[in-house]
């Protein structure tokens, strides 16, 4: 089962643990860097190893089977 889910940036970029964070992947920051570490997460299809890479619009980060789509703000 793949739970999909969009996320709206507030800015020009979010950082890929604070994204988990946001979309509710990960309990805190601290977390969220922990999948990064552990080779959990993928941004665009390709695993993604910097914990703070900048995410912007468009881009689609999957973690544990759930998957965020980012999204500019309306």
């Amino acid at each position: 089962m793949n739970d999909s889910s969009e996320l709206v940036l507030r800015g020009e970029y979010v950082a890929l643990c604070d994204l988990l964070k946001l979309a509710g992947i990960a309990d805190s920051g601290g977390q969220g860097k922990l999948l990064i570490a552990e080779g959990e997460v993928s941004v665009d299809g390709r695993p993604e190893s910097r914990k703070t890479a900048k995410i912007r619009a468009g881009q689609t980060v999957v973690c544990r089977g759930r998957t965020v789509s980012v999204v500019a703000p309306a």
